[in-house]
C-alpha cells in the first residue's frame, strides 16, 4: 500500500518499484474529487487523468530500462558463446526488443500476447507493466449521482487489456463499512445509491483480472470464502485450506451456494433433495460451490 506522493514529484524509487514488483496486481486509487482541504501531493490542480498516465509512464521507463540491462548482458556474454547456444539467446534477444518497441510506442507489456514458451522465460523477470491494472476512481460526494457515467468514461478510456475499471466514493463507502448491514442499506437508499455496493464490484473486477473465483466451507460456526484460480480442480482447492487436504484428498461433497441456503445448511436436507453430489480429484471447481473434503493422511 503507496499513499500518494510517495515519491513526491522524483521518480519512483528501486524500493517502490521492487515491491509492487511482487504484487500479483496493481489497485491505483486515483483522486477525482474537490477538497481544499485536501491538497494534491504535487500541490497542482485535480487531474486523475494525467495521474494515471504519470504512474504508467515511470512504470513503462522501469520496464524498458530492465530491458535495457538485459539486451547489454546479452550483447556481453554473446561474445564467448557457442553458436549452438547463441542461438537460442538471440531468439530471447529477439523477444526483448519486440517487448522494447511495444514499451516505446506508449503500452504496457499487458497488452502483448505471448507464447507459452515466451511467458515462461518471463517469469525469470519482475515486469510491472505485465501486471492487471485495477483503476479505482475516487468521486466526490457532489458526484454520487454520476458515479456509473463517470466509470463508463474512464472505462471506454483504459478497460481492456488485463485494465479494469471501478467507480466509488471513498469517503461515504468508509461511513457505510461502519454501520450494521441494515442501516447501510437505508442510507445507501436514502442517497439514491445503488443496493450492489461499489467495493463489492471492485472485488469482482479484482478477481476477474486475477483469475479467480471462490469456494465456500461451511461449518457450525462460521462460512468462509476461499480464493482460488478458474480451472482449478479439487484437489488443488482443498490445498488452499491446508495442504495436508490436498496430500490425502479422497472425494469431495459439492453443492452449489443457492441450495446449500435453501437447504440451510443441513446436508440432509441437500441429499433428500439430490442437490448434494460427490467429485473425485479431476472435478474443477465452478465459483460459488460448498465444498465438504474428505481425505486421509
Amino acid at each position: 500500500d503507496f499513499p500518494a506522493g510517495s515519491f513526491g514529484k522524483d521518480a519512483p524509487g528501486a524500493q517502490f518499484l521492487a515491491q509492487i514488483a511482487k504484487a500479483d496486481a496493481l489497485v491505483h486509487v486515483v483522486r477525482a474529487f474537490e477538497d481544499e482541504s485536501v491538497p494534491h501531493p504535487d500541490g497542482g490542480a485535480i487531474n486523475p487523468h494525467g495521474d494515471i498516465e504519470a504512474l504508467d509512464l515511470e512504470l513503462t521507463f522501469s520496464d524498458l530500462a530492465l530491458i535495457e540491462r538485459r539486451l547489454h548482458r546479452i550483447d556481453v556474454e554473446a561474445r564467448s558463446m557457442k553458436p549452438a547456444d547463441r542461438t537460442a539467446m538471440e531468439v530471447h534477444q529477439e523477444l526483448l526488443r519486440r517487448m522494447q518497441a511495444h514499451l516505446e510506442g506508449g503500452a504496457g507489456l499487458r497488452s502483448m500476447t505471448f507464447t507459452d514458451i515466451e511467458d515462461k522465460e518471463l517469469r525469470a523477470y519482475q515486469f510491472i507493466t505485465r501486471l492487471p491494472v485495477l483503476l479505482v476512481v475516487n468521486i466526490g460526494e457532489d458526484d454520487l449521482a454520476r458515479a456509473a457515467e463517470i466509470e463508463a468514461a474512464f472505462a471506454a478510456r483504459y478497460a481492456g487489456n488485463g485494465v479494469a475499471v471501478a467507480a466509488l466514493c471513498a469517503k461515504i463507502e468508509a461511513e457505510l463499512a461502519q454501520m450494521e448491514p441494515d442501516d447501510a442499506a437505508v442510507f445507501r437508499a436514502d442517497l439514491g445509491l445503488p443496493e450492489e455496493s461499489p467495493l463489492d464490484r471492485a472485488i469482482v473486477a479484482a478477481y476477474g483480472l486475477l483469475g479467480l473465483q471462490s469456494f465456500l466451507t461451511a461449518g457450525e460456526d462460521e462460512v468462509r470464502a476461499w480464493p482460488v484460480r478458474k480451472g482449478a480442480t479439487a484437489p488443488e482447492a482443498a490445498g488452499k485450506i491446508h495442504t495436508d487436504l490436498e496430500r490425502g484428498f479422497i472425494r469431495a461433497e459439492v453443492a452449489g451456494w443457492r441450495d446449500y441456503v435453501d437447504a440451510k445448511g443441513s446436508h440432509g436436507e441437500l441429499k433428500k433433495a439430490g442437490k448434494l453430489r460427490t467429485e473425485g480429484k479431476q472435478y474443477v471447481v465452478q465459483d460459488g460451490d460448498v465444498l465438504n473434503i474428505l481425505f486421509n493422511v
